[in-house]
């Protein structure tokens, strides 16, 4: 931490001579032969503004580039993520967790690194917004993306080089709890020749500190009460970090173009966790009073992975303009995680001790391709290919003091091959002045087959998806217009969910089952209907209302059952088809700045949305049978105000999503409290090379609360969970060179 502070302080002196030099007097516009000012023309040869990208989209692609990834000064991309409209993140605020789109999580939403499907086990709360160049959401799929997009898909860019020129050093320290979590990111563009590139690389380290405490209580049909118990739960964590993302680009001479990036990933991570089990005395009658599992845990755990992706495409030039753009790509990662528990009982003495060690190893490789071309001046015609391959080897291994397996394959290897193959076409139509159409079909296969304990398992699926999108402007409102899709997607099961070896939870209840997986899983099928109003103001303004629906066949749910395992009985979630459910909902936005509005206003920017949410799942009794974990409603609204006297710029934004109830299964109730997540920022801009960003994310840090019932065998299992949240303070220096 010395480091970084000593290399920010010498960035700073350096600054000062820099802002000396930008405080001179400007230079005088140079006059033409009357004597008057000649006008300044400026050619930009980037692509269009992320508003003007939205507007002309014919199948409704959003974009979000580096004005709002830089925003707020966030030091992950989920926190960047869920201020979007209609995005929420799981978990709770300042832990991040699964990205869903129209409150939909479960794999529902797609996410996808530079338009492909990113490496197993990669973690977006891991990747820093300083490695990405813009956010692309898309509400209804499109042929040229895998159609496994129910909910929507997120696009990350990495950084690719627009109008990059200068150097960029950004060094960041975030504070929680007095804890430390330093940053530093440098990008360096660069040219010779036709070869250009970007080098982008990020280190960093992070101190976490969590704490949750369980009420467990087990409760007869005759209202007899068997457990009454309290866990407090600790865990001091350290995470250490590489990332880099250089990118190369070469021209040839005939106009064609290569393009190359990979990416690299590099975690470690320690921590050290305490659990403390209390019994509660008074509810249990003594005669049915059991000694619980353990008073004391510690547990010592170590984790590190490394994955490294490659993007590459290389783009030909036809006749007229026509042009074919072939991809290829390759991955390859691998993670090993290892951890030992001691449980012990109220005198201290060593009641078990649990080893748990489990190594994953990766590999895949790509290709693929889109060939263009227009027909006429209203067609643009493109049919392509997508092939991949994925091949994991994992091992899992869990023994007990006596050196006895917990589950029946423990040390034993599972390998699991992925073949994907897909062929699509589609058509962008400029019907009229007013009329354009986007027609799709796309074809996909996925072919998993795995080996475990000698045998092997084989799960093979395909999904025809044709999609329709259309844009209407509405004549005599050049600023309005209006937008429709009919689409097919699907939702296809992970392969955790189709071979996954058995996950065991050591306090194992109705509450806490253990999870393992189900082979003869059916993709999820969706037909999906979308609309929305737009009305555009000014440069980077807009008003939007629109709405969504999505029918969809053979739901993915997990079940609990009780089994009998060679442990003795326990308590197992699965994953199944189990019927047809529904969703529909409104989405709400509007973005303005002021003063195109009103003139001689102030310079404040202002953003807010809302949705809200229906859902159903049949066979599930209601009124709360919806979707897994999906809200009814949530909301952002946010502003920016930039002073005119200094070169100050405040902010504040607050994401909002109501306390949730859902009825999983007949059996199973799980309830989550509110999230609101309030974050501000201050950024002092004083030379155009050198800034600095003040920054407080979750300023309310409200409990996250949590509730789970299990009726079944005529017990009632309850378990509430209170976790905690944190402020986080960060620093932010900014400096181009």
């Amino acid at each position: 931490m010395s480091k970084l502070i000593s290399l920010a302080c010498l960035a700073l002196l350096g600054a000062s001579e820099v802002h000396a030099q930008t405080d001179a007097a400007p230079a005088k516009p140079a006059l033409g032969p009357d004597g008057k000012p000649v006008p300044q023309v400026t050619i930009s040869g980037g692509r269009a503004s992320d508003m003007d990208e939205r507007r002309n989209s014919v199948a409704g692609k959003q974009v979000y580039g580096r004005e709002e990834l830089d925003r707020n000064g966030d030091s992950n991309l989920g926190d960047v993520l869920k201020r979007l409209p209609g995005v929420t993140i799981g978990g709770r605020p300042g832990r991040g967790g699964d990205v869903r789109m129209r409150g939909m999580g479960s794999g529902y939403t797609q996410v996808l690194l530079n338009g492909e499907r990113p490496p197993a086990g990669f973690s977006m709360e891991s990747l820093s917004p300083d490695q990405v160049e813009r956010v692309e959401v898309m509400r209804g799929p499109v042929a040229e993306h895998s159609t496994r997009a129910i909910a929507g898909t997120i696009n990350i860019i990495l950084r690719d080089g627009y109008q990059q020129k200068d150097k960029q050093l950004k060094l960041t320290d975030a504070i929680e709890q007095g804890r430390h979590a330093p940053n530093v990111s440098l990008t360096v563009p660069g040219k010779t020749g036709s070869l250009t590139w970007l080098l982008t690389g990020s280190v960093f380290e992070n101190r976490q500190h969590d704490q949750a405490e369980t009420y467990n209580r087990d409760t007869r049909d005759d209202g007899v009460v068997l457990k009454d118990q309290n866990v407090l739960d600790q865990t001091k964590r350290t995470t250490r970090g590489l990332h880099l993302t250089p990118r190369l680009s070469y021209k040839f001479d005939n106009g064609d173009t290569l393009n190359f990036q990979p990416f690299l990933m590099v975690n470690r991570s320690d921590s050290n966790a305490r659990s403390d089990l209390a019994q509660n005395f008074g509810l249990v009658p003594p005669a049915l009073q059991q000694p619980p599992e353990y008073n004391l845990a510690l547990t010592g755990s170590h984790a590190e992975s490394t994955f490294l992706r490659g993007f590459g495409n290389w783009v030909h030039k036809l006749a007229g303009a026509s042009k074919l753009d072939v991809k290829f790509g390759f991955g390859a990662g691998h993670s090993d995680s290892d951890s030992l528990r001691y449980q012990y009982d109220n005198a201290g003495n060593l009641l078990q001790r649990y080893s748990d060690d489990a190594t994953v190893r990766d590999r895949s490789a790509s290709t693929g391709g889109k060939y263009t071309t227009p027909i006429g001046r209203e067609h643009a015609l493109a049919a392509g290919w997508d092939i991949e391959l994925g091949h994991r080897v994992e091992t899992k291994t869990s023994l007990d003091k006596n050196g006895v397996s917990q589950f029946g394959d423990s040390g034993d290897n599972l390998s699991a091959d992925t073949r994907r193959l897909a062929v699509f076409a589609q058509d962008e139509w400029d019907i009229s002045k007013q009329w354009s159409g986007y027609a799709g079909l796309r074809w996909e296969g996925i072919r998993t087959t795995s080996t475990r304990a000698g045998q092997d398992i084989v799960n093979t699926s395909s999904v025809l998806s044709p999609l329709l999108h259309g844009v209407y402007r509405i004549p005599g409102h050049d600023k309005d217009q209006i937008r429709a899709s009919l689409t097919k997607s699907y939702k296809a099961a992970n392969i955790q969910d189709l071979i996954a070896l058995p996950s065991l939870s050591r306090l194992n209840s109705a509450t806490r089952p253990d999870r393992t997986g189900n082979p003869d899983l059916k993709p999820e099928l969706a037909t999906g209907l979308d609309f929305a109003y737009e009305h555009y103001l000014g440069r980077s303004g807009i008003v939007t209302a629109g709405g969504f629906v999505r029918d969809i066949k053979d739901l993915i749910r997990r079940e609990l059952t009780l089994q009998n395992t060679p442990t003795g009985p326990r308590w197992v979630s699965t994953p199944a088809n189990i019927g047809h459910a529904r969703t529909k909902g409104i989405e709400l936005e509007a973005k303005l700045q002021l003063q195109e509005l009103v003139a001689g206003g102030p310079a404040i920017d202002l953003r807010s949305n809302y949705s809200r949410f229906w859902s159903s799942v049949d066979g599930i009794p209601g009124p709360n049978n919806r979707l897994d974990a999906q809200p009814k409603q949530t909301a952002n609204a946010g502003l920016d105000w930039r002073l005119k006297p200094v070169p100050l710029t405040l902010g504040a934004s607050l994401n909002w999503t109501p306390a949730t109830i859902i009825q999983s299964s007949a059996e199973q109730v799980v309830t989550t409290s509110r999230k609101r997540s309030f974050d501000a920022y201050a950024l002092w801009k004083y030379s155009s090379h050198h800034q600095i960003r003040i920054s407080a994310n979750n300023l309310v840090a409200e409990d996250a609360l949590g509730s789970n019932i299990v009726t079944a065998n005529g017990l009632a299992q309850l378990a509430n969970t209170t976790n905690q949240t944190y402020v986080v303070w960060s620093v932010k220096y900014e400096m181009k060179f």
